[in-house]
């Protein structure tokens, strides 16, 4: 029977009967790797291919063996991570990270209640604040020491209270609070809807809800945009936004386990609001705001240890923000206060007739009939000089065409060597 040999370098058949003591040709040695050299350590050959490597014939004779070597012994495994231990006779199990299929089927929904993050504010946009709120405290002040001038007509849309002295304050300011309607060629104000179309009319419609003059017009808080960036770490997630100033008092920040939900103020008069719909889940206890002078860094602490493709959800769709239309009937009794003043108001009922054209006189209507007519004359005059530089052009081609013809007759007629022929009497 034979058996195969398990020398080094050797690799042969043999049959144990015609073992003899130089029989097989092998390396005694262990082989040796360098500096792109391969070897073995019993011989001085080298080489840098491995295919040649294993073609060194052996240098030593000696007997056939079917024993197969030992493996080497592994190095003993110092950390954690590269062996399952035992302790208490308990295996410890690591797992992976979850799939993308698997995290979204734990994926939970964004509907949770919300809870608002803890925030920490810095000594340096304490300091900020410090100074805003001292210079916002002494324009206050002057705007309440400043006083108001007789003939001051009130503020408020529908009110024709015009000051006369301290004693006018205590009347009762019988306004609109909602916004002006121009619908259709009817006038009208959101908040009680009574229509009309003459604009006088309009104008002398009694206010629907009672309150106090307002002699000074109030400045509403602007809704902006804030940039904002984020990157992430093995357990975290940073959203950054680019506020300065930013008030804690009047910000909030909430989120539940796959929304962020931000409004910020900033800069006394400024809000920036929106939602974030993350890639993946966050751990809210452990998440936690910090506020800076010139910006909020939001870190989130993530549920599971995997890198995040993009900060939002791609397969989220967010609804169309719903926007204020002046234009549209509503039915609320109260609406955020619009400051109209009667004066900038206009007595015509032309100027405010914005959903018909303006209708054109006569004399508009014949000069865009000339101006048609005109048009359509130099069109044809157009067309008509193009056709004739076509039959121009076509001609020219049909001469040049008869030119050429003639011309390779008479050649043909030279190169045969034929003379014209005298008529004949």
């Amino acid at each position: 029977m034979a058996l195969v040999c398990y020398n080094k370098g050797c690799g042969q058949k043999f049959d144990a009967d015609k073992n003899k003591d130089d029989s097989c040709l092998f390396h005694p040695g262990v082989p040796i790797f360098h500096d792109a050299l391969k070897g073995w350590s019993c011989c001085k050959k080298r080489t840098t291919d491995f295919s040649e490597f294993l073609s060194i014939k052996g240098c030593t004779r000696g007997l056939h063996s079917n024993e197969k070597p030992l493996e080497p012994l592994l190095p003993e495994v110092s950390s954690e991570k590269g062996g399952n231990k035992h302790i208490n006779d308990q295996e410890i199990i690591y797992q992976g990270p979850k799939s993308a299929e698997k995290l979204q089927k734990e994926r939970p929904r964004s509907d949770e209640s919300k809870t608002k993050l803890p925030h920490k504010v810095s000594a340096s946009l304490a300091k900020e604040l410090e100074k805003l709120d001292i210079s916002q405290r002494a324009e206050n002040e002057n705007k309440e020491s400043q006083t108001v001038l007789i003939g001051t007509r009130c503020k408020n849309a529908g009110c024709k209270t015009v000051y006369q002295g301290p004693e006018t304050d205590m009347e009762v300011c019988t306004h609109h609070p909602g916004a002006p309607v121009f619908h259709e060629g009817y006038k009208y104000w959101s908040c009680c809807c009574i229509k009309t179309i003459d604009f006088n009319d309009f104008l002398d419609q009694k206010g629907c809800m009672a309150g106090k003059h307002c002699w000074v017009p109030k400045q509403d808080k602007k809704k902006v945009a804030c940039r904002y960036d984020w990157h992430q770490t093995g357990n975290n997630v940073v959203v950054t936004i680019y506020a300065k100033n930013t008030n804690p008092e009047f910000s909030c920040i909430e989120a539940n386990r796959t929304v962020l939900s931000c409004q910020i103020q900033f800069e006394n008069d400024k809000i920036f609001k929106r939602e974030f719909h993350f890639w993946g889940v966050i751990n809210v206890k452990q998440s936690s705001v910090n506020m800076v002078p010139s910006k909020v860094e939001i870190s989130l602490r993530k549920a599971d240890q995997v890198s995040w493709g993009k900060l939002e959800d791609p397969n989220y769709k967010p609804e169309p923000e719903v926007v204020e239309d002046p234009f549209t009937k509503t039915t609320e009794s109260h609406q955020p206060d619009y400051e109209i003043d009667d004066d900038d108001i206009s007595d015509s009922d032309s100027e405010w007739a914005y959903d018909t054209p303006p209708q054109k006189t006569r004399e508009e209507m014949q000069r865009d009939e000339q101006r048609k007519q005109e048009e359509e004359m130099q069109n044809l005059k157009r067309k008509e000089v193009e056709m004739e530089m076509k039959r121009a052009m076509e001609e020219q081609k049909k001469v040049e065409e008869e030119e050429k013809k003639r011309e390779e007759q008479k050649r043909q007629d030279e190169e045969d060597g034929l003379d014209e022929m005298p008529d004949l009497e």
